[in-house]
């Protein structure tokens, strides 16, 4: 177990409690769903950035469990939606639940955990907490419809593709830390300045997240690696080896971006991993982690800062 997980336990344990009380429904097959995706593992990072993120300012009541776990139910609601679009089988080493459910269960209870959260959030009393988280629901749409647009589009420029991570991935983690700036009673500055932290560290994950597509073992990191590759999606690897790669390997690179499938996956894999792709895709994920970090300048010392600053360093360095 990680430092911050261990110095969290106690409070995730409350989070959890949340979660279980908040996902019973009168229809059995919501809870089935519900119940299957939300314990099917994951690391509960975006949780302990509402924790973190409020702990750090001294805050003391107990709304933060609350909306650690409304954060996880949007996230959730955006993986059991992600897995449809995609027509993912595997996610964090089990069946995903539209394999094992089908697609309209997975649809309509990503909808429920949708709702759940905003109902959830409303009792927290807080517009600005609602702003938020309203906000950043909204984006993560736009951002998947942009993945939705680029799948196929061997033209995307890494510029294109890290606008697409802002929107999908990392404005979930910036509004995290925002919330929890929020309960905190921040000023302007110090909450800029953890909303900074959260979407430079999201950024980063989704990076390692990319490389580990193209390096991760199978078993570690619960889905099929070549899974970005069978969809046509052109990560940061495969964008870095059409723009630096041989004459030959650009003309590969194109033509399976846009037919999609694991045909040319071996040699694409060992174009890749022989070409500089991912050490530049994991020099570009500590750039990001290096600006989280600074950003947590504006915040007094104290553990809770400790252990964001090593939630950061776990984010590149994770093999998971």
């Amino acid at each position: 177990m990680l430092d911050f997980q261990a110095f969290l336990a106690d409070d995730m344990n409350h989070v959890d409690q949340v979660i279980r009380n908040r996902l019973h429904s009168e229809v059995v097959l919501v809870n089935q769903v519900a119940e299957y995706i939300i314990t099917s593992g994951g690391k509960r990072l975006r949780p302990a950035l509402v924790l973190l993120a409020a702990g750090s300012l001294g805050y003391r009541g107990d709304r933060h469990h609350q909306l650690a776990a409304v954060v996880e139910f949007i996230h959730t609601a955006t993986l059991l939606h992600d897995d449809v679009v995609d027509e993912s089988g595997l996610r964090r080493g089990r069946a995903t639940a539209n394999a094992l459910f089908g697609n309209a269960a997975s649809v309509l209870v990503g909808d429920f955990l949708y709702t759940r959260a905003f109902q959830m959030m409303v009792g927290v009393g807080k517009m600005r907490v609602m702003e938020v988280l309203a906000e950043a629901t909204n984006i993560i749409a736009e951002g998947e419809v942009l993945q939705l647009m680029n799948c196929n589009n061997a033209d995307v420029t890494e510029h294109d593709y890290l606008h697409v991570i802002r929107y999908k991935t990392a404005k979930l983690f910036e509004a995290a830390t925002r919330l929890g700036a929020i309960l905190g009673g921040a000023d302007e500055r110090v909450e800029a300045a953890l909303a900074a932290y959260g979407m430079h560290l999201g950024t980063a994950f989704q990076l390692i997240d990319d490389v580990l597509d193209y390096s991760g073992d199978h078993a570690e990191i619960g889905k099929n690696v070549g899974d970005d590759l069978a969809e046509g999606k052109p990560t940061l690897p495969l964008i870095y080896l059409l723009e630096h790669g041989s004459p030959e390997q650009r003309t590969l690179v194109r033509e399976v971006i846009e037919q999609g499938g694991l045909a040319h996956f071996d040699q694409i894999l060992h174009d890749i991993q022989t070409s500089g792709a991912l050490g530049y895709a994991r020099e570009r994920a500590e750039q990001e982690t290096g600006f989280a970090v600074a950003a947590l300048d504006a915040l007094p010392d104290t553990l809770c800062r400790d252990h964001m600053i090593q939630l950061a360093r776990f984010a590149v360095q994770r093999t998971y």
